[in-house]
């Protein structure tokens, strides 16, 4: 009987075929869902209506990543949800199995690979790679140190004009209380060497628009990242008469999504000098205050969004000196709340509820300027729907297998991209690590008998 290690109970996981390699799971329990080429195997697996991405990895490794993406969901870091480890599986004959790991699957996100095969333009790579720079601060800012940068442990979901990003995998991961600036260097050297590595391989794919250049790619976000992390940790020193430059600094970092939860201020002794530097910086400061005030939790762009858009409501109405709380309700009932039940249910999976209310606005202004006039809303969202939304792709995947469209190709497996397409002449290259060749490697380096061998004394 398998055990399970799990802080959500869900008893419908119990019945599922834990005897079989996941690799050979019968088809009826598996969702193809747009997912990135990994080492493990991988699958979706749909247990009513939730669906669970479930990955075979060594025990150690597998509870070590469930610890690490625990933490990061108490400490509300963008990060997949943890689920459970199923551990002591056995094959039919007796034989003993890998661990799986379980996260929930996040909806509307994409691995970047997908991004990149419906075509993307030079100023959505920038967005792209913008939403892995902030990720990767907000990580290191609570002390988290990676270890495996890349943008194949990414997700990436549509936050209004931008993306945000979430960590998928956490294998190598360590959480500390800070991370020295040696740390924080050596995740940054990891993220040079993989990120480089995907970009060539984006462009050798011809995926990557001709005018991007990979070593400059990578160059950009290193200087991206670097300028961010002085801009949330660096210190400030200006005179005793710029006092205004405190609330100026916290204004800033505000409008980056962040907030400030403490200021470290040091005042030289004749008052002619003061450092400023933050000491605790929160993410999320738009999304936490749309939360507060409508229960919506959206990503933090979209949230800014949608807290302008209450602005001006309020300031149409004539409510801008009426009660916030109040005001609030009154927009997600009267703007927010008729949009989204106007968008027909067989479309609900194309954008999730937030997306949608800011692209309708980006219609409707649009549309107003076109027409030299104010368009009412619900007429802007039944032309989005019209114009739009009937044409774009679907990014909640439904439970159904994928289907191609007719100039698309077919894989050869939908449930394993790593498989190639049904129509290639030359076979895959053989992953020796899966026909049980495995390369010759330094002893003690990468020894996955070794460690499975220590896993079992262990037991013992």
């Amino acid at each position: 009987m398998p055990r399970f290690l799990s802080s959500r109970s869900d008893s419908r996981l119990i019945l599922l075929p834990w005897q079989l390699p996941l690799e050979t799971w019968p088809r009826e329990n598996l969702v193809a869902l747009p997912r990135g080429i990994s080492r493990h195997v991988v699958r979706f697996i749909k247990v009513g209506a939730s669906v669970y991405a479930a990955k075979e990895v060594i025990e150690n490794l597998a509870l070590h990543e469930y610890r690490m993406l625990t933490d990061l969901r108490r400490l509300d870091a963008p990060a997949v949800e943890p689920v459970a480890v199923v551990t002591n599986r056995v094959d039919e004959d007796g034989a003993p199995l890998d661990p799986v790991l379980l996260t929930k699957h996040l909806e509307f996100s994409l691995p970047y690979r997908v991004l990149f095969d419906q075509g993307v333009r030079p100023e959505t790579v920038t967005r792209l790679v913008d939403a892995m720079v902030v990720l990767l601060v907000r990580l290191h800012l609570i002390g988290f140190l990676w270890g495996d940068v890349s943008l194949s442990n990414v997700l990436f979901r549509r936050d209004a004009g931008a993306f945000a990003a979430y960590l998928v995998d956490a294998e190598t991961a360590e959480l500390h209380d800070a991370l020295s600036t040696g740390q924080r260097e050596n995740d940054l050297a990891i993220a040079t060497i993989n990120l480089y590595g995907e970009f060539l391989d984006l462009e050798s794919g011809r995926m990557l628009d001709p005018s991007l250049h990979p070593l400059k790619l990578v160059d950009s976000i290193m200087q991206r990242y670097r300028d961010l992390w002085a801009e949330l940790t660096g210190a400030e020193e200006f005179s005793g008469e710029e006092t205004y430059r405190i609330e100026n600094r916290v204004r800033r970092l505000n409008k980056l999504g962040f907030d400030v939860a403490e200021l470290d201020l040091n005042t030289t002794q004749d008052g002619s000098t003061i450092r400023i530097q933050p000491k605790v910086v929160d993410a999320g400061h738009h999304s936490r205050r749309l939360l507060r005030l409508t229960g919506l939790d959206t990503e933090e762009n979209q949230a800014r969004r949608l807290l302008n858009d209450l602005a001006t409501y309020s300031y149409r109405t004539g409510q801008q000196e009426g009660d916030e709380a109040v005001v609030a309700h009154r927009w997600l009932t009267e703007c927010f709340q008729p949009v989204v039940n106007a968008i027909p249910p067989e479309l609900h999976g194309k954008r999730d509820a937030a997306q949608l209310f800011h692209e309708i606005l980006d219609y409707r202004w649009y549309q107003s300027e076109h027409e030299s006039r104010e368009v009412p809303l619900i007429e802007a969202t039944h032309g989005y729907i019209r114009d739009v939304l009937h044409s774009l792709p679907d990014e909640r995947q439904t439970l159904t297998q994928i289907a191609p469209h007719a100039d698309e190709r077919l894989p050869a497996n939908p449930f394993d991209p790593s498989k190639g397409f049904a129509e290639d002449e030359e076979p895959m290259p053989a992953d020796p690590w899966d026909t049980g060749e495995q390369p010759a490697v330094d002893p003690g380096f990468l020894d996955i008998a070794a460690l499975r061998a220590k896993a079992k004394r262990k037991k013992r």
